[in-house]
């Protein structure tokens, strides 16, 4: 029962301009970008997480975001690629300005009931649906989640680095919310979204955090032997009546 730091890439110049970037490549960071990336790098540092995996959509922009978390945060820890936490595919909406786009008759259907949206595959770039997006999002995180705790323990913490409807698609489901709710959700650049999955339910710990102490995310140091473990950490997927005390509270308490 890991815990996940789903982070999305800083600003680009094409969340700038208002255009949609997709799977256009050479779409990196700016220097807004870089600077956001940097400083969460420094968060995560400053909260002394030991990272056990960081594993990025292939994008530029998120293996640039990747690259500087490695830097400031996990040195050592190689970038891991996958493909499934790339990028919605959007077709032939690739590349236009969203200002054009919200004229279109998909939209409405994007922004009412995503689960039925499909968007048209285009010449360069084939198109995917947003039910299919999340379903394969879905799929790597929950298998390298299952990795990471073979490997690393139920208390290590991993990181995933993805883009804006990838990541809301992932925290829906966290969230007990169907699809068509996921819109509801903000997710910004070098934001990060923490989730931890255990064998009853996910726990949505956090979600768009763009500024806040990390530290809370430590794990509880072990109960003494005999004692009964009540820091309401959702280890074992019991959810603390009252609330809790937090994972802070715990372990000063």
């Amino acid at each position: 029962m890991p815990t996940v730091l789903l982070v999305r890439h800083g600003r680009t110049t094409a969340n700038a301009s208002g255009v949609l970037a997709g799977w256009t490549p050479g779409v990196g960071l700016d220097d807004t970008g870089r600077g956001q990336v940097e400083g969460l790098g420094a968060r995560i540092c400053a909260a002394s997480l030991s990272i056990a995996r960081i594993v990025s959509s292939p994008l530029q922009r998120c293996q640039e975001s990747a690259g500087a978390l490695t830097e400031k945060a996990a040195p050592g820890i190689p970038v891991e690629s996958d493909d499934r936490l790339g990028e919605c595919r959007y077709g032939s909406w690739t590349g236009r300005k969203l200002s054009e786009l919200s004229k279109e008759e998909l939209w409405r259907v994007v922004q009412d009931q995503p689960s039925a949206a499909r968007f048209p595959d285009g010449d360069e770039f084939p198109g995917e649906s947003m039910a299919g997006m999340q379903a394969r999002a879905l799929e790597v995180i929950r298998e390298v989640d299952a990795q990471v705790e073979a490997a690393h323990g139920a208390h290590a913490v991993w990181v995933a680095v993805s883009h804006g409807d990838v990541i809301k698609a992932i925290l829906a489901d966290a969230a007990g919310a169907h699809l068509d709710q996921f819109q509801r959700i903000q997710v910004d650049p070098a934001s990060v979204s923490v989730v931890r999955y255990t064998a009853r339910r996910p726990f949505l710990l956090r979600s768009n955090d763009t500024g806040g102490d990390l530290s809370s995310l430590l794990p509880p140091p072990p109960a003494a032997e005999g004692e009964q473990d009540t820091d309401g950490a959702p280890d074992d997927g019991d959810a603390a009546v009252g609330g809790g005390a937090g994972a802070v509270g715990a372990a000063v308490g």
